[in-house]
């Protein structure tokens, strides 16, 4: 026993992640995503309510933050990715994410002037 505890260097204690921390690391995460969908030229925004369900989705008390990647897959990139396969959302659109009961849900707004020009 004593070998073994003469070959530790440091003892690391680690903290239960906050809030703030879980936000900064949702935020982190969401933003990945974002900027692959603006590539497609397409903006996106997050409430505070979706951002919250990845939280409660992404974060296990034992795991940490570990499991956030896959919630926002799941509840965040894989849905939008099935709207654009729709042709649901398109290149300038801006798209609000919001929470609606146990999903995320997309709202699309087509930007301004989009509308065809009248010709007489």
């Amino acid at each position: 026993k004593p070998e073994f505890i003469n070959r530790l260097d440091d003892i690391i204690v680690f903290h239960q992640l906050t809030k703030i921390d879980l936000l900064l690391i949702v935020d982190l995460e969401v933003a990945k995503v974002f900027r692959r969908i603006r590539e497609k030229e397409v903006n996106i925004e997050l409430d505070q309510a979706a951002k919250e369900f990845l939280i409660d989705k992404g974060y296990d008390p034992q795991y940490g933050a570990r499991p956030m990647r896959r919630a926002v897959e799941r509840y965040l990139e894989d849905p939008f990715a099935e709207e654009l396969l729709r042709g649901n959302v398109k290149a300038g659109d801006v798209v609000h994410t919001t929470l609606a009961g146990d999903k995320l849900e997309f709202h699309v707004t087509e930007p301004q002037g989009s509308e065809p020009a009248s010709t007489s």
